[in-house]
This record gives structure tokens, C-alpha cells and sequence, in this order.
């Protein structure tokens, strides 16, 4: 009989904690523009130097996780969460929010490093990735809820920040402390597997995220001045989509490899630039929301199989963490973009250029996804957590990849089973 499938809940809860920062980016760039002296295009930088910290971790750390031991830098991770985004909460001071923010931002990134490591080396790194884009969603959806009801401010959404971090620490014991062994040096070892299809996919997912934050950075802006909404109105908008965003992780969740890699991103990629174009020009409660809404439904799932195939790129999580941080470079420039987009030319214009954008940006990563199918089926390389049809028992390591990704997968064991 095959071993049972574990939930790794230390890992789906740090994915939660690293990512809770750029769900949060519309609150928290706009609290800090109308909570400190400081205009939109400012806020919007301040928020960019959060993410652009964030990913300045990911590609520190990409390789050196299983080197350090992944309890170590969870805390490391998350203690500058707490210290930075909790500063920056308990500050009315523009220079030390914007210190604690980067702070804050760089602690995310060490959390998402380790997450995004030991999800690449889990049997089934799909799944892990959507509990954690379920975590998250609910617990971004439950803050917008709540939020626009504690009063003005910018302190609300990093505090909610910090605190994540902080709930989050005691399982941090569950992690291994010790570095992984030394991994031999075939296939997946040393060198990065793949290097074509990761390189292109890293190109890529810049620009992607970029688009993608770009609006989501100044949606609250849409909401409140083009739509004429109030600023509950709008919270209540981005958590319905959040909460129907949670559906579409679970359908993506249920559905798996079914369909592929290439025809979710593809499509689903292609599906998102006409909701960023709608929500753009959104001037009305019901077509701000409608943009929104299926915008935020579509864009996890789309998201959920991009780290998939990421990770399938590299049992080890290397390609993971550098397209994760690669995106995180996007993210970080994505409100800095939206805003400047809009102040120069409004947002219906904003909207459809960022659609454009996005139209392009999906060649490629479908280009990766289909590559990576063609190249498993003709080497006949078994994808991590799947067995050869028709096989029965526990699926024999077929290829170096599979049998280095066992090696990974003993060494985050700790992080699925409770202490004994």
C-alpha cells in the first residue's frame, strides 16, 4: 500500500504569513496615503519597497535554505515580519514606516523562500500550493472585512501582518533544524535543471505579476473615485472575490493535472485580461464588482499552476524560490506602475494597456508549460507525486529528479508529522 498523503500545515501556514503582505497591498497602500502626508504615487512606493525587500530575500536565500535548516530562517523570516511591519504600525513617522515596511517585506521573503522550498519537495506540490492560496485568501478576505470597522489609520493591515507572523511561529518547531545531506551531484543536484524553460519562466513572471498588481495596487482607488463607492463598499467587493477566489483554488485543487499545465495558464492568463480591462473602467458598484470578483477568481487558480510548474522544474524548490522571487520583483513595481499609469493617461486607459501587457506575456508561459509536458512525456520522467499508469504500490523513483526529490522530501519530513 502507498504511505498516506500528510498535510504539511507548518508550510501551507508559512506560504499564508508570506504572502498575506501582497494580498493585503490595496488597504495598505491606501491607509498609507490617506493616514500619512504622503500622496498616491508616494504610498505606492512605499509599498513597492515592501515587495521589492520581499524579493531581494527570495533570490538571497533561493539556494541556501537546506543549507542554514528551514526552522532557522522560518524564524529569522518571521521575526522581521513582526519587528518591521509591527514598527511600522506603531509609527506616525514616514522614514521609520518606510524602514519597517522593507524590514517587514524582507522577513516575507525569507518566509516565502522556506515555504516555496519545501513545498518543491512534497509528492504533491499542487496541492500544498493551493491550501496555502486558501489560507491566505481567507485570512486577506477576512481583514478587508474587518479593517474598514477599527477606524483610520494606517497601522490596521500591518498589524494584521505582524500578528500573522507572530500566530504563526509555534509551528516552526515542527520544521527540521539541522541542514539537509549533502544531495548527489546528478540531475538535480548542483546544477539547476531545466535551465531553458526556468530561465524563460523567470523572464516572465515579472511582467505578469507586474500587470496583475499594477491594478490590484489602485483597485481601491477605482472603487472609491471612479465607482464613487465607500471605502466599506469597496472592502466588502475585494473580500466576496477573495472568498470567490477561495472556489477557484479548490476547483484547481480538484481538478489537478487533469487538464494539463499549458491550457489553465494559458487561457486562464488570457481570461484575466479582460477582467483587469472591465474593472479599469469599472464606473458602477456592479461592474467594479463584477471586475473584481472574477478577476480574483481566476487569478490563484492561474497562479496555483504556475508555482506548480515551477516547482516541477526543480524537485529541490530552486526554480520555485527564483520565480517566486522574480514575480515578487513585478509585484514590488506593480503599484508604482498602476499609479503612474493612471495619473498620466486614467484608468480605462491604464486598464487596457496592462491587458495588452498580459495578452503577451502569456505566450511564453504557456510556451514553458507545454515544453515541460512534451519534454516528460518523450523522456518518460514520472512528475513528482504521480505514479506510471497502471502501477500498483509505492511508484518507483524512474528518473534522478524523482529519486533527488525522495532525498528532499525525507529531509522536510519533519514539517508533516506532529512532534513526538
Amino acid at each position: 500500500m502507498s504511505a498516506p498523503r500528510t498535510t504539511p500545515w507548518p508550510l501551507v501556514a508559512l506560504f499564508t504569513a508570506g504572502y498575506l503582505a501582497p494580498y493585503l497591498l490595496p488597504t495598505t497602500v491606501g491607509r498609507l496615503e490617506s493616514g500619512l502626508p504622503l500622496s498616491a504615487t508616494q504610498a505606492g512606493a512605499v509599498g513597492s519597497a515592501l515587495l521589492l525587500s520581499s524579493a531581494t530575500a527570495g533570490f538571497l536565500l533561493a539556494a541556501r535554505v537546506d543549507r542554514v535548516g528551514p526552522r532557522t530562517l522560518a524564524r529569522l523570516g518571521l521575526l522581521l515580519a513582526v519587528v518591521g511591519y509591527g514598527g511600522a504600525a506603531l509609527t506616525t513617522a514616514v522614514p521609520a514606516v518606510v524602514v519597517g515596511a522593507a524590514v517587514g517585506g524582507f522577513g516575507s521573503g525569507t518566509i516565502t523562500a522556506v515555504a516555496a522550498t519545501g513545498i518543491a519537495a512534497q509528492r504533491d506540490p499542487h496541492r500544498t500550493t493551493t491550501l496555502g492560496l486558501l489560507g491566505v485568501s481567507a485570512l486577506a478576505g477576512a481583514v478587508y472585512l474587518t479593517v474598514p470597522h477599527l477606524g483610520p489609520g494606517h497601522a490596521q493591515p500591518l498589524a494584521a501582518i505582524a500578528l500573522t507572523a507572530l500566530a504563526v511561529w509555534p509551528l516552526t518547531a515542527r520544521l527540521s533544524p539541522r541542514t539537509a545531506p549533502a544531495l548527489p551531484r546528478t540531475g538535480a543536484g548542483s546544477r539547476l535543471p531545466h535551465l531553458r524553460s526556468g530561465l524563460l519562466l523567470a523572464a516572465a513572471m515579472p511582467c505578469w505579476s507586474a500587470v496583475q498588481n499594477s491594478l490590484w495596487g489602485v483597485s481601491g482607488r477605482i472603487g472609491l473615485t471612479q465607482a464613487h463607492l465607500s471605502e466599506a463598499t469597496v472592502g466588502a467587493v475585494f473580500a466576496v472575490a477573495l472568498g470567490t477566489g477561495l472556489l477557484g483554488v479548490v476547483g484547481a485543487g480538484a481538478l489537478g493535472p487533469r487538464l494539463g499545465r499549458a491550457l489553465p495558464i494559458g487561457l486562464g492568463t488570457v481570461l484575466i485580461a479582460g477582467c483587469i480591462a472591465l474593472s479599469a473602467s469599472a464606473t458602477d458598484l456592479t461592474t467594479f464588482a463584477t471586475g473584481e470578483i472574477a478577476w480574483n477568481l481566476l487569478y490563484p487558480v492561474v497562479l496555483s499552476y504556475v508555482i506548480g510548474l515551477a516547482a516541477a522544474l526543480d524537485p529541490r524548490g530552486r526554480w520555485a524560490v527564483l520565480v517566486g522571487s522574480a514575480s515578487s520583483l513585478g509585484t514590488a513595481v506593480g503599484p508604482m506602475t498602476g499609479s503612474l499609469l493612471a495619473a498620466q493617461a486614467g484608468f480605462p486607459a491604464m486598464g487596457t494597456v496592462l491587458a495588452v501587457a498580459l495578452l503577451a506575456v502569456a505566450v511564453p508561459l504557456t510556451a514553458v508549460a507545454l515544453r515541460r509536458r512534451t519534454t516528460t512525456v518523450t523522456t518518460g520522467e514520472v512528475p513528482v507525486g504521480q505514479r506510471p499508469e497502471g502501477a500498483r504500490g509505492t511508484a518507483r523513483p524512474a528518473t534522478t529528479a524523482l529519486r533527488t526529490a525522495d532525498g528532499a522530501s525525507r529531509y522536510f519530513r519533519r514539517s508533516t508529522q506532529p512532534n513526538s
